[in-house]
């Protein structure tokens, strides 16, 4: 039986879960966190919170840290957005 397309986007969305919450420590440390939003049109939407709201460092924690990190795994992402809710 063909997996359903539905079926494929929530594995994926659950990979990136995971793979958020692996790096979440990291970005405790510094007094920040993540926060998934959505993935869909194979990019990722993230929330990222407390002192990574306002870093001025944010865009490379998206690129180098979440896409690069997440691209590893799920290779059919191709980019990560930080939202604004």
């Amino acid at each position: 039986m063909a997996k359903t397309k539905e079926v494929d986007n929530n594995e994926t969305i659950n990979k990136i879960k995971e793979i958020l919450e692996t790096l979440k420590p990291y970005l405790n440390m510094d007094g920040g966190d993540v926060e998934f939003i959505d993935y869909k049109d194979k990019i990722v939407y993230v929330k990222l919170t407390g002192a990574c709201a306002a870093c001025m460092f944010s865009d490379e924690t998206i690129k180098n840290g979440l896409y690069e990190t997440i691209k590893m795994d799920v290779p059919e992402v191709e980019g990560v957005i930080n939202v604004t809710i």
